[in-house]
């Protein structure tokens, strides 16, 4: 099975009809990482362990979870979906660089808002994207590490400051990601990668545990592959 085509609607369809478990996707989403973000760099770092532990987890979850009058389990419809994060965006025990050196000591101790959110839901967290130095940039060609490229194009960029999520998307090496946008860090990789993104209105998603760039301006919101994922993906991550 190609888990790398899945939408959220349509893992979490796969899920619950028992037609692959979270295990199995999440190893196809690292295997396919390993063989393909080199050529694209949109990661900067990953947590294989850790993820595979959260599928676990999620298909524990599955099992023991009440059915439906359709007798279908009642889970979220994050569960078990792999997504990936800006690296900006505080998870607790991991490296939280922003792009810069400054930071690539800095070890987040604890969870953003949005993780916080995000692992209510079950999600599987696949790892953080590379992003412009401190989110200053529209072509994540300023990141500390190293440049980003377009999936549908190597020599053209992804746009900035979330190119790493949207690249991640793009090429599906994540179900869907989360970038900030300040002013246009979402919206314009979105555009250049050919995916979905949204910004949502400022204070709809909680900053806490984002790195700012400008924190009267930035805000939270997804990289999906259709607009209903990002609706699922927001309404799973809003409020305080």
């Amino acid at each position: 099975m190609d888990f790398r085509s899945l939408t959220v609607t349509s893992f979490h369809e796969g899920l619950v009809k028992k037609e692959f478990s979270a295990l199995e996707a999440t190893q196809a989403y690292f295997a396919a990482i390993k063989t393909e973000d080199p050529k694209i760099g949109a990661y900067l770092s990953t947590r294989e362990d850790a993820a595979l532990r959260e599928a676990e987890a999620a298909d524990i979850a599955i099992a023991k979870s009440e059915r439906g009058a359709d007798g279908r389990p009642a889970i979220h419809l994050l569960t078990g979906v792999p997504v990936a994060l800006k690296d900006n965006m505080l998870l607790e025990g991991e490296i939280a660089t922003a792009g810069s050196k400054i930071l690539e000591r800095y070890r987040a101790s604890y969870d953003s808002g949005i993780v916080s959110k995000l692992k209510l839901g079950g999600a599987v967290i696949l790892g953080k994207t590379n992003l412009d130095e401190f989110a200053m940039g529209s072509s994540t060609e300023n990141s500390a590490f190293h440049t980003t490229k377009n999936p549908h194009d190597l020599t053209r960029v992804p746009g900035g400051s979330s190119g790493g999520s949207a690249a991640a998307v793009a090429a599906n090496l994540a179900v869907a990601a989360f970038g900030s946008d300040t002013g246009g860090s979402i919206r314009q990789p979105a555009s250049l990668c050919g995916v979905v993104g949204m910004k949502p209105t400022y204070g709809a998603v909680s900053r806490s545990g984002l790195i700012a760039m400008a924190s009267s301006l930035d805000q939270i919101g997804p990289f999906a592959k259709t607009v209903e994922d990002a609706a699922i993906l927001f309404d799973a991550v809003k409020g305080y």
